[in-house]
């Protein structure tokens, strides 16, 4: 197989559907039911197989460990997939706004020319 087949790029693709429930669960240290519950949350959507099965990205199951985590420290499941769903929100607004501060602070760097 050469290097640069598409199975390849997948290989390093965090988004790609790679696991089925049973292996994510698995490698979560969990149940089939808590991938299911955190789906019903909301929290992640897995991708469905041809046959309808349920197929998880290594992205989705770093989520999946973070809601395991506060689940496992007595969170209620719903409250546990909130808490991660808000911590991205945050996440992304800092990032948003380190952003705006950069390009403000770039900004004002910039010599200005007077057209008088």
């Amino acid at each position: 197989m050469a290097a640069d087949t598409p199975l390849n790029g997948r290989l390093d693709d965090d988004d790609y559907p790679a696991y089925t429930m049973g292996r994510a669960a698995e490698m979560l240290g969990t149940t089939p039911a808590f991938l299911r519950a955190i789906g019903e949350a909301r929290l992640i959507t897995p991708l469905r197989s041809e046959g309808g099965h349920r197929r998880y990205s290594r992205y989705q199951l770093r989520i999946a460990a973070r809601a395991r985590e506060l689940v496992d420290r007595g969170t209620p499941i719903e409250a546990a997939c909130r808490i991660v769903i808000l911590e991205d929100q945050l996440e992304e607004a800092e990032r948003i706004n380190a952003e705006y501060r950069r390009a403000a602070n770039e900004a004002a760097d910039r010599p200005r020319h007077d057209s008088s």
